[in-house]
């Protein structure tokens, strides 16, 4: 839709780009991360570290403009949603970036030898399934796709699935060998990280809903998560 106000067009594109340049950032930390733990790259675990300042400048960049838009144009109905929109959906993100920095800050704790070669891949499953996901809620945004972004809303389940497997498999390595105790404990922190990258991903599937729909999902979110003692007895 045209406004009859040139200049508003103009500041609701500049809002969309700095939430698409700001969800490419986070994609990129996520898909980093893995590749640090994978690779045990402490350098590239530093660059990811890093690359959260810029992250969160996005966000304020956002909060700002969102609230400069508010203030002078007044947007109504769709306007209105866009805007709030925006600054949930850098919310989500801002956490997004931050899970993905815990996981690359315990990349430098890991041995330099993973053994644990068959968790590795389900964890590097896991990451590429929440990696998918949130490169098409952020498609799904920038197009207003809102069966688009149902389908991710319904697939974080998958993520979940993947969770409860690996949290299974660790805590049977930690029984069968003390040794693996200290390693395990970072995969589960790390495990649960990417879990919650899923649910924040599911968040902005529904701000998608809302922008376009102009409501709250009717339904009950889908979670497969059984883990929920962990974070209570080793809180991140």
């Amino acid at each position: 839709m045209q406004h009859t106000t040139r200049a508003f067009d103009v500041d609701l594109q500049v809002l969309a780009r700095f939430v698409s340049e700001m969800g490419g950032l986070a994609e990129k930390q996520i898909g980093d991360s893995v590749d640090a733990l994978k690779s045990h790259d402490v350098a590239l675990a530093q660059r990811i570290i890093s690359l959260d300042d810029k992250i969160d400048m996005f966000q304020r960049e956002i909060e700002e403009k969102a609230i400069d838009i508010i203030a002078r144009r007044q947007p109504m109905a769709i306007d209105l949603r866009d805007v709030v929109g925006a600054l949930r959906v850098a919310n989500d993100l801002e956490r997004i970036g931050d899970l993905a920095k815990n996981n690359a800050k315990r990349v430098a704790a890991l041995d330099n030898d993973i053994q644990l070669t068959k968790v590795m891949r389900g964890f590097e499953h896991m990451a590429n399934l929440a990696l998918s996901q949130i490169k098409d809620v952020l498609d799904s945004y920038a197009r207003r796709d809102v069966e688009s972004a149902l389908a991710v809303w319904r697939g974080d389940e998958e993520i979940d699935g993947v969770n409860n497997s690996l949290f299974r498999e660790l805590l049977t390595y930690m029984m069968e060998d003390p040794r693996n105790i200290g390693l395990c404990i970072h995969l589960l922190f790390c495990a649960k990280n990417i879990e919650r990258i899923g649910d924040h991903t599911t968040n902005i599937a529904e701000t998608v809903y809302y922008i376009v729909k102009g409501k709250p999902l009717p339904d009950e979110r889908p979670k497969g998560d059984t883990t929920a003692a962990v974070s209570v007895a080793f809180p991140s």
